[in-house]
């Protein structure tokens, strides 16, 4: 049995949940967003970890590290975001930080607040325990990995590369690891077309709009949901007023791919699109790219570590890929040993009814700090 198994209360987890959740930081905010890595910077500083923050750039927010320089050599890094897809405001409207039963609802209480949050309790409750591990610790919090990790890629990429291992707290699987990820394409359209008044029968007007309502319908079909390849166009935005022929139009796609076959074959097909109008100008505007990640000899290592320490405390996880990029994809493409997917569990995410399951928070919490616990030791 594990020595952790007296150590965590589920509503003590909760409630620090909870607070994180209430503080909004949507992705584009860098205001909002530094107003959680001050949260998150005061409760690690309390914990004795040394800080290093780093201005963000392109308009987003700051990136915190926080570390403890426990042992020597390359250690752990624990990264995740505190960036949400949830615009200020939510609170009040749409996803109060609420409880239902088993429930605990709230913007980002379960991608990635509540992970990130378990993360740091299970690494509190070993320092009460035992003042340090065999292995420097580093947490590594990111301000926009909801939009892709664009300011931030080279960040962590850097300092995953100074560890021997990277956990992600990001949402729990209820009954795997996630120990591979989909890779992950956006990519921006811009249509241009020509003005004329709208109320015209006919004229010398070309619409952006129409051209692009044809081009998303053509994305979105390259889907195949058996190969799990997505093409899926989720923002758009065009026109000025409704008498007035649009002369621009941009849209947002995102792809996904979960083979390198795949990623080829996604960047062919955006890549070829053509106007369907060839008086409509056409732009395909490639953007960030999470890598494909796959379970490798080193993750399988980790993995095994792990599924020992998760059946000491009463789970049974076993090992799968998975769409829903993380940063994990970064780590786990240059071969450094990645295990993801440890963090809550519950449903809703990235809606109006994300939430998490208080029942799940003590196991998963054991589980963390065993895990770390266990690598700390055989590293000694």
């Amino acid at each position: 049995m594990s020595h952790f198994q007296d150590v965590f209360d589920a509503e003590e987890i909760a409630a620090g949940i909870a607070e994180w959740a209430s503080i909004e930081s949507p992705s584009f905010d860098a205001t909002a967003v530094n107003r959680m890595m001050d949260h998150a910077e005061r409760t690690m500083s309390s914990m004795g970890a040394a800080i290093e923050r780093t201005p963000g750039t392109d308009g987003y927010g700051d990136v915190l590290r926080a570390r403890f320089e426990w042992g020597d050599g390359p250690g752990i890094l624990i990264l995740g975001h505190l960036d949400t897809v949830h615009l200020v405001g939510t609170l009040a409207e749409s996803l109060a930080v609420s409880r239902e039963g088993d429930k605990l609802f709230g913007p980002g209480v379960l991608d990635m607040k509540g992970g990130m949050y378990l993360a740091v309790h299970a690494i509190s409750k070993i320092i009460e325990r035992q003042e340090r591990l065999g292995l420097p610790v580093t947490f590594m919090f990111i301000p926009d990995e909801e939009i892709g990790s664009p300011s931030t890629k080279a960040l962590i990429e850097e300092e995953a590369k100074a560890h021997r291992y990277v956990l992600v707290p990001e949402p729990g699987k209820p009954d795997k690891f996630v120990t591979g990820r989909h890779a992950f394409l956006r990519y921006k359209l811009h249509t241009y077309g020509r003005p004329a008044h709208a109320g015209v029968a006919k004229g010398v007007g070309r619409s952006a709009i129409s051209v692009m309502a044809q081009l998303i319908a053509e994305v979105e079909g390259f889907s195949d949901v058996d190969r799990e390849m997505t093409f899926r166009v989720g923002v758009i935005e065009g026109g000025n007023f409704v008498n007035v022929i649009p002369t621009a139009c941009h849209a947002e796609v995102l792809c996904v791919a979960p083979t390198p076959e795949a990623f080829a074959e996604v960047q062919e097909r955006m890549s070829g699109l053509a106007s369907p109008d060839p008086e409509v100008r056409l732009e395909v505007e490639p953007g960030p790219i999470r890598p494909l990640f796959t379970m490798h000899e080193a993750t399988e290592e980790l993995f095994e570590v792990a599924q020992r320490v998760a059946r000491d405390v009463g789970l049974n996880l076993g090992a799968g890929q998975f769409g829903g990029g993380s940063d994990g994809n970064f780590t786990g493409a240059l071969g450094i040993p990645t295990l993801d997917g440890l963090g809550v569990v519950g449903g809703g995410v990235h809606t109006k009814q994300e939430h998490l399951s208080v029942s799940s928070l003590v196991p998963r919490a054991q589980l963390f700090a065993g895990l770390v616990d266990e690598l700390s030791k055989r590293n000694r």
